[in-house]
């Protein structure tokens, strides 16, 4: 896909409309894109992020299509393939092409793709560039989400080239952004790949607040026209605001976990709760991980094997920890046969969160009443610590 988003600004997309995995780890459910952003002076011309080497062939198609000659300045706003892996062919095909990046983004450059020292333009927060009428401001922004991230700002047209900030994993063949089309994606990819850095994150829109933006143009996904809706979406869910929610993670293998999950999911809707349960042998980590964006309290619930947490169990409580949501309160439902240390390793799992512990609930073998009660009891201290904080009136 190729079209005109400003004068002399070109959108360049490669649609990855069945790409189903990212990472090896993330699943991609609607695709994904790659786009590239070519900008033309009167005097220079630069291209804006590359693409993922499996369809560099497509770009470099696209820009013959464009019949571009030569291309002055590649700039890399971030060294992970997707968005660099087509520089090496690109400078083959543009020789007196510069990578223009940070200090930090070079040194990845050089050891992910080899590229040559001599070939790089290094700038620093604020630096300009002149195309000739039209300016290159490049905007450091690490953590966003790897150390060397940048953005780039074209000062005349008043264009964000932010990069994975404010991306989406869409293959779509809708150029610009409908709110409750993109809405969820953009939310997903925050939670899959953003909520980590979430106060570096919040330091980054602070820092934009200053800035006249008329569009945000982001390396996956469509561009926001209207860069209000997805700043605002963005500003909500780096805050310390949570809703009143609670995710229940579960697995169950003959059935007690399961009976303790429903019962314990009724009794927290009797008191006006909110329930997410995710039944973590079919749940897809980017829901989950979604879910996790604003809930306020997170319960895992797992039976013992070989003397610990479920292995699925485990994945979740890692994710979680990597992740590290906002969340206040977490919580354990664990059945058990004989003993173990799944409490010890919960915790432990979960010691990157600052989350109040409330009380786990143990059980031995099949709920009886008495077990019942323990789990009415966990639904009652969640809704006093919902109340506490302000969200369950």
């Amino acid at each position: 896909m190729i079209a005109k988003i400003d004068e002399n600004v070109y959108f360049i997309g490669m649609m990855h409309w069945d790409r189903r995995l990212f990472d090896d780890l993330i699943p991609l459910p609607d695709g994904t894109s790659y786009n590239s952003y070519l900008v033309k002076g009167s005097e220079k011309t630069a291209l804006i992020d590359t693409a993922d080497p499996e369809k560099i062939d497509e770009l470099m198609e696209k820009l013959d299509e464009m019949g571009i000659k030569s291309i002055d300045y590649i700039i890399a706003n971030h060294a992970e393939q997707d968005h660099s892996g087509g520089i090496p062919m690109l400078l083959e095909k543009y020789p007196m092409a510069k990578v223009v990046t940070n200090e930090k983004c070079k040194g990845f450059l050089k050891d992910l793709l080899l590229v040559p020292d001599e070939k790089f333009v290094v700038v620093d927060e604020n630096d300009e560039i002149s195309l000739g009428g039209k300016t290159l401001q490049f905007i450091m922004a690490p953590w966003v989400h790897w150390p060397e991230t940048m953005l780039t700002y074209l000062k005349e047209d008043k264009i964000l080239f932010t990069c994975d900030f404010f991306g989406s994993h869409l293959a779509t063949s809708r150029i610009y952004a409908d709110e409750n089309d993109v809405y969820k994606p953009a939310k997903r990819y925050y939670a899959e790949i953003m909520m980590p850095f979430r106060n570096k994150i919040r330091h980054h829109l602070e820092k934009l607040e200053s800035m006249e933006i008329k569009m945000i143009a982001p390396s996956h996904g469509p561009i926001y026209r209207e860069p209000k809706f997805i700043m605002d979406a963005y500003r909500d869910w780096v805050s310390d605001d949570v809703k009143n929610e609670v995710i229940i993670a579960y697995v169950s293998m003959h059935g007690s976990v399961k009976k303790m999950v429903e019962y314990l999911t009724d009794a927290l809707i009797e008191r006006g709760i909110d329930v997410i349960p995710f039944n973590l042998t079919v749940t897809d980590i980017g829901e989950l991980a979604m879910a996790m964006v604003d809930a306020a309290t997170i319960i895992i619930a797992t039976p013992m094997v070989l003397a610990g947490m479920h292995p699925s169990a485990v994945y979740a409580a890692y994710l979680a920890n990597a992740f590290r949501p906002k969340t206040k309160f977490v919580s354990l439902l664990i059945s058990y046969g004989w003993g173990g240390r799944a409490m010890e390793q919960a915790k432990s799992l979960l010691s990157n969160l600052k989350a109040e512990l409330i009380e786990p609930v143990m059980i031995k073998g099949y709920p009886k009443e008495s077990d019942f009660e323990a789990i009415k009891g966990l639904a009652e201290k969640v809704a006093e610590k919902h109340r506490e904080a302000g969200i369950l009136k």
